[in-house]
């Protein structure tokens, strides 16, 4: 195997950059370029030099060894001043020396996954932690990072390979007097499994929906200020806004930060019988985005007939409250910022009694699953309760459950995923 190396830092100019070298030779690879290593997990300052005996510069250097390292292997980390052409010459030093080469994007965790110091999960949710923008998103992806889902999922495992296991015990003794009935054990720890799977499986709509960001639309007739509300909430002219209806005839989206939680609103065309083709397509575009989202806010006058119903948990307000007599608590104003705070709180409050209902699983491959492996579950149930002459199935159901939670956390099953996965990483990662 190759020795890879990267600049595992941004690239720029910086204070400290860092450069990573992992692989057999790692350690050979960094002793041609500062001479004597300090001891694995130590740290100390070393001066960089070229084949020609040239000062590089003066870096903190720190050294892993296998397969106490991030990758698994052999590490080296070179922590050289953030300029643009030490990065650069350091590097090319590196590339001279036999054996090894430049990482490609996510190649150390992809060898971290394969000397089990992460699970796909993990390596998931380090890719998600380099993409958080938000505090919420932060929080989450450090707990898959830490191997919370993994853990759970080595739980379920070891409840089904036990049930399992009772099955087979008494398919092997058929033929024998076997006094102990396991089926009341069999089914307890399935019917545990179960409800954790499906309680999973609801809270990852929800967990998914942090990871992307929740969406929030503001809904109305032409001409009802939802554009103006927009640039209030962007706090810049991110719509164009004009006092001729039907300006609006895409679906315009901006991201925000809500008290760490990462919205996008949306501004959709005005809801009204089209007047020509062109405005027909966005007001079909605005109700299937409103339908879609997590969230509607709309703009209509008193007794105002409204082409999309609102859902319990949407908010509902009178538009254009500078120039009406309606009562702050129920009326907005995007032009002079009235109600504005009052919806933000009310939006805030709203998605964060949601996201209380987050489960671990982040990703719609995880739930795809935890899918499969309830779904045999369920048939396990069912077969079990017909008696033990079906216990053969039975317990073939329950490893096709087993196989698909392995699937979850990459054990079997899942090569073709991961060069997708990868190519999301940095050289660095």
């Amino acid at each position: 195997m190759n020795t890879i190396y990267a600049l595992a830092s941004a690239q720029g100019k910086a204070g400290v950059s860092v450069i990573r070298i992992s692989g057999p030779d790692a350690h050979a690879s960094a002793h041609v370029l500062c001479g004597k290593l300090p001891e694995p997990r130590y740290s100390a300052t070393r001066s960089l030099r070229n084949a020609a005996g040239d000062l590089l510069d003066h870096a903190l250097v720190l050294c892993f060894k296998a397969p106490n390292s991030f990758t698994g292997e052999d590490v080296v980390e070179l922590h050289v001043h953030g300029s643009v052409s030490v990065v650069r010459a350091v590097l090319e030093e590196l590339s001279k020396q036999e054996g090894t080469r430049l990482a490609e994007p996510g190649e150390f965790t992809r060898r971290a996954l394969e000397n089990e110091r992460l699970d796909l999960a993990q390596v998931e949710g380090l890719a998600d932690l380099i993409d958080a923008e938000t505090e919420a998103q932060r929080k989450q992806a450090v707990r898959v990072l830490s191997g919370a889902l993994g853990a759970r999922v080595d739980g379920w495992r070891s409840k089904l390979i036990r049930a399992a296991a009772l099955l087979e015990a008494t398919i092997d003794f058929a033929d024998e007097d076997v006094p102990v009935d396991v089926s009341p054990e069999v089914c307890a720890l399935l019917k545990d499994v179960t409800a954790d799977l499906e309680n999973e499986i609801s809270g990852s709509f929800v967990a998914e929906r942090i990871r992307t960001g929740f969406e929030v639309a503001l809904v109305g007739a032409p001409n009802a200020g939802k554009s103006t509300l927009l640039n209030r909430l962007a706090g810049r002219e991110a719509a164009i806004t004009s006092e001729i209806a039907g300006t609006t005839r895409d679906v315009i989206e901006v991201r925000m930060d809500l008290q760490g939680l990462p919205v996008t609103f949306l501004d959709t065309a005005g809801l009204r019988d089209a007047e020509d083709e062109i405005e027909n397509i966005g007001v079909s575009r605005a109700l299937e985005r409103a339908r879609g989202a997590d969230l509607r806010v709309f703009l209509a006058e008193p007794g105002e007939s409204l082409m999309l119903p609102p859902q319990e948990k949407d908010i509902v307000l009178h538009p254009k409250a500078d120039i009406s007599n309606v009562a702050r608590s129920v009326g907005i104003s995007g032009k002079t910022g009235a109600g504005v705070r009052e919806l933000i709180t009310r939006i805030q409050a709203t998605l964060q009694d949601r996201t209380a209902l987050a489960g671990l699983a982040t990703h719609e491959r995880h739930r795809v699953a935890m899918e499969r492996a309830f779904e045999s579950l369920q048939a396990a149930q069912a077969i079990v309760g017909n008696g033990p002459e079906l216990y053969d199935i039975a317990a073939e159901e329950l490893r096709t459950s087993i196989r698909a939670l392995e699937a979850l956390v990459g054990r079997i099953d899942v090569e073709n995923l991961l060069d997708e996965i990868f190519s999301s990483f940095c050289l660095g990662k």
